[in-house]
């Protein structure tokens, strides 16, 4: 697949795709807390999406996976599939958000705590969250994924942590994953050369461990091998003329 270019009308649709699945993470945040259920914060997130935007949650039967949203407790690296499982207290949480409007993905995660975090967990979710930042500032055209993948790296590890290498981000648009594939890792000076009108997803995986991870027998659920922490944060990026806009930010919120 090669790496669609959105035209002006295209980013609009974008845009409020990106909008609403930043609302969904907004309005879910109160729900997190010690004692409510990942499947109770899935259906809350469902409902919202099908009624109040009249929109669609794109991870829902998509090959195969079988709820709305996607809640990455503690050592779990992404694709958490919501469950009976209760949120105790100290719990770290990633709840991936994408919702689909008008035919285009909008796709976003952030780290919550059930209560207050342990201060390790505090601390992977800041680190994790700023190499995201550092990989977004980077986004320009004429910038290459390589240049953006090793400042994320470089960060992390400077950090005493690692980089998750087996998923990455992904271009975006009528498809919930396009080319190009985002990686976290990597060389200065190689990879593709951003152009405008692009859109793909930011979103490093961190882990206070080792990089290494283990698919679980339900053939979705990543934790780490070494059963150690991990954080993500995402966000959903268009290279602009002149440099890029988050369509997956509020206004008034912080990247």
């Amino acid at each position: 697949m090669a790496v669609t270019i959105k035209t002006a009308a295209e980013i609009e649709k974008m845009r409020t795709a990106g909008r609403l699945a930043a609302e969904v993470l907004r309005m879910i945040r109160p729900h997190v807390k010690p004692g409510i259920k990942t499947e109770e914060l899935d259906r809350i997130c469902h409902d919202y999406i099908v009624n109040e935007q009249q929109a669609i949650p794109a991870p829902l039967n998509y090959r195969g996976f079988p709820k709305s949203i996607c809640t990455s407790i503690n050592h779990v690296v992404c694709h958490g599939i919501p469950s009976g499982k209760i949120l105790k207290k100290g719990d770290s949480l990633n709840i991936d958000i994408t919702v689909i409007k008008d035919g285009f993905h909008g796709d976003t995660s952030k780290m919550f705590f059930a209560g207050k975090p342990t201060v390790a967990a505090e601390r992977l979710a800041r680190i994790s969250h700023e190499c995201m930042r550092i990989g977004i500032e980077l986004i320009k055209p004429g910038v290459r994924l390589g240049d953006i993948g090793h400042a994320i790296q470089k960060h992390a590890e400077a950090s005493n942590c690692s980089i998750v290498r087996e998923y990455c981000g992904h271009g975006i648009g009528r498809a919930f994953h396009e080319d190009p594939q985002v990686l976290h890792y990597g060389k200065p000076d190689t990879g593709l050369v951003l152009e405008p009108g692009m859109t793909f997803t930011v979103e490093p995986m961190v882990n206070a461990g080792k990089r290494h991870t283990r698919l679980l027998p339900d053939n979705w659920t990543v934790v780490t091998k070494d059963h150690s922490l991990s954080a993500q944060w995402e966000h959903t990026i268009l290279v602009t003329e002149d440099g890029h806009e988050v369509l997956t930010c509020l206004p008034g919120e912080q990247i």
